[in-house]
């Protein structure tokens, strides 16, 4: 078994962009969304794609709008989203992340998913990937509905760090000799959590406070394939408020990036 691990979020660190909208645009297809829903949920993925997710406040607004959402809505209906969208997902995979993913692996370190977003979506793109597992919010289930309940605790933030201390604990990970990888400032939990923290396109305040704690920054640039280190921080996507606002209206409304092998800017 694996003594260390790598900590992944999952939309602008994993995937580009927020992946909220493609989970949009599947559900609309299904008819399970309006136009308009699609239109309010494109605007929020947006607006996450160019601001990231930045303070608690965003983090309690959107536990309270996933389960006002969820509630009601069938498990059969998330996993049929969930399903028809994974290949757009997969596709949106950063290749520099499944470089880091490989190399992990060859470094025999166990890597995860760590995500706001449901766990019935993580956990197949995870799988996908060929990465030891995923932890995302569980949502209560009763007769195969959504209850608007949760099952343990929001994903985001401190539930993240939580989420990380469990697995190390059950898995016998050294945290110390761990990674964590993200894009926002509010991630800045699970990313004090492990010994290697890495700040991935880094929003304005994470990558401030990288450049002052002397951790490693990368931006991922899909088109051209290069990591660019400088020293940076972290991230978070609380996309699953999106997702569960569509699919509720169905139901009445390494050790150094060096040693990690990443190319170095000029």
């Amino acid at each position: 078994m694996a003594n260390a691990a790598a900590f992944f979020d999952l939309d602008r660190t994993l995937i580009s962009g927020s992946s909220s909208f493609a989970l949009g645009v599947e559900a609309w297809r299904q008819g399970l969304a309006q136009n308009a829903d699609v239109a309010r949920w494109t605007v929020s993925a947006l607006s996450f794609l160019f601001s990231g997710d930045k303070d608690e406040g965003a983090s309690t607004e959107a536990q309270t709008e996933m389960l006002s959402y969820i509630k009601g809505a069938s498990v059969a209906d998330l996993d049929a989203i969930g399903q028809a969208a994974l290949p757009k997902l997969v596709a949106r995979v950063r290749p520099e992340a499944r470089k880091l993913l490989a190399m992990h692996s060859e470094a025999d370190r166990d890597t995860w998913i760590i995500s706001a977003s449901p766990s019935r979506i993580v956990e197949p793109i995870g799988a996908s990937l060929g990465m030891t597992g995923a932890i995302g919010t569980e949502g209560a289930i009763a007769n195969g509905l959504y209850t608007g309940e949760l099952d343990g605790e929001f994903v985001y933030g401190e539930g993240k760090t939580r989420a990380i201390q469990k697995l190390a604990a059950e898995r016998g990970y050294d945290l110390d000799r761990s990674y964590a990888y993200s894009d926002s400032v509010s991630d800045i939990p699970m990313l004090e959590t492990v010994g290697h923290p890495v700040a991935v396109n880094p929003d304005s305040e994470l990558e401030e406070l990288a450049h002052e704690r002397g951790w490693p920054i990368v931006i991922f640039a899909r088109k051209t394939k290069r990591v660019m280190a400088t020293s940076g921080v972290v991230a978070i996507a609380a996309t699953a408020a999106g997702f569960s606002y569509v699919l509720g209206r169905r139901h009445g409304r390494t050790s150094t990036l060096a040693q990690i092998g990443m190319e170095r800017s000029n």
